[in-house]
């Protein structure tokens, strides 16, 4: 066998790992909000800025539409968002945060913290974690 076919020297499966364990970790703070780990990401987003068009959630959250809409649809029959087509262009529809999903904020504002708590006990450092979000940024810079 070829040595850079094992497993165990892939990049890609320690980061796939890495991405789902992150993710799985997200679903005790999140569960008793009623959100799943992609509802929370596109709550992050409109809470930093609310009104925004689907196209550039999906670029902010670097998803091809036909993955965010479904999303969005979900979001929307749970009364999180609301979606608004275009006068002007129906192409284009608005994504706004709804009370509940603007009051979901407050409930959420210290899910971060305590991850980062969790994992930092746990795995590294406050430098290590700022170098390993920046070599994260590079590949994803690189991959885009």
């Amino acid at each position: 066998m070829y040595e850079q076919l094992k497993l165990k020297n892939q990049l890609c499966f320690r980061l796939y790992t890495a991405s789902r364990l992150v993710t799985q970790s997200y679903h005790p703070f999140l569960a008793p909000l009623g959100l799943t780990y992609p509802q929370y990401l596109v709550l992050l987003v409109l809470w930093e800025q609310n009104n925004l068009l689907v196209s550039e959630l999906c670029r902010r959250l670097m998803l091809d539409t036909n993955t965010l809409t479904p999303l969005l649809k979900r979001m929307e029959k749970e009364g999180l968002i609301i979606r608004t087509r275009g006068i002007a262009d129906g192409r284009h529809t608005l994504v706004s945060l709804t009370k509940k999903g603007i009051h979901l904020e407050e409930d959420a504002k210290n899910i971060q913290a305590c991850l980062l708590e969790q994992w930092q006990g746990k795995a590294m450092d406050d430098k290590q974690m700022g170098d390993l979000v920046t070599y994260l940024d590079t590949i994803i810079d690189g991959l885009k």
